[in-house]
């Protein structure tokens, strides 16, 4: 069961997943939370620039590498919109960042951009725990699915 402060940090990955469909860009958002509770470091979908590297998740294990010490890092939580995508996974144990709170799953995404007739990403869409064993993860929220899914479909121009 995720706790009030949980839900908090993670409403504010969804909007900052809004923020980034309203600025022209896939609606993807993720804050990175201390252990003492700080927030530490937030961000959104970039990949409109062209990069298509440049998702939040990878954004906050980037900027941890350089600012946070390993023992923070691993105490640390990233709470974000959407499951980490393979990448973000990859970057996300590497840089050895602790738990992951996520809004909706890769699974669930996957299901709507079949559903809308969007043609698969070029990376398999893995869970986090396939790409980094033993990391904690909690996820999907039902109470945001529905939020994030509206997002998805308006994006993709299915609303």
């Amino acid at each position: 069961m995720l706790s009030e402060t949980d839900m908090r940090h993670l409403r504010r990955a969804v909007d900052l997943a809004e923020e980034s469909l309203e600025a022209g860009d896939e609606p993807f958002g993720s804050v990175l939370v201390s252990g003492e509770g700080a927030v530490l470091f937030e961000d959104r979908n970039r990949v409109a620039g062209g990069d298509p590297t440049q998702h939040p998740e990878f954004a906050i294990a980037r900027w941890t590498t350089t600012r946070v010490s390993p023992g923070e890092r691993a105490a640390a939580t990233v709470y974000t919109s959407g499951e980490h995508c393979p990448m973000c996974s990859a970057a996300h144990g590497w840089a050895g960042l602790g738990r992951i709170v996520y809004a909706s799953s890769s699974a669930q995404l996957v299901s709507w951009l079949e559903e809308w007739g969007v043609p698969p990403a070029p990376v398999r869409p893995l869970p986090v725990g396939e790409i980094v064993p033993g990391i904690a993860v909690e996820g999907p929220v039902d109470s945001l699915v529905t939020r994030v899914r509206s997002l998805q479909a308006r994006f993709h121009g299915r609303d």
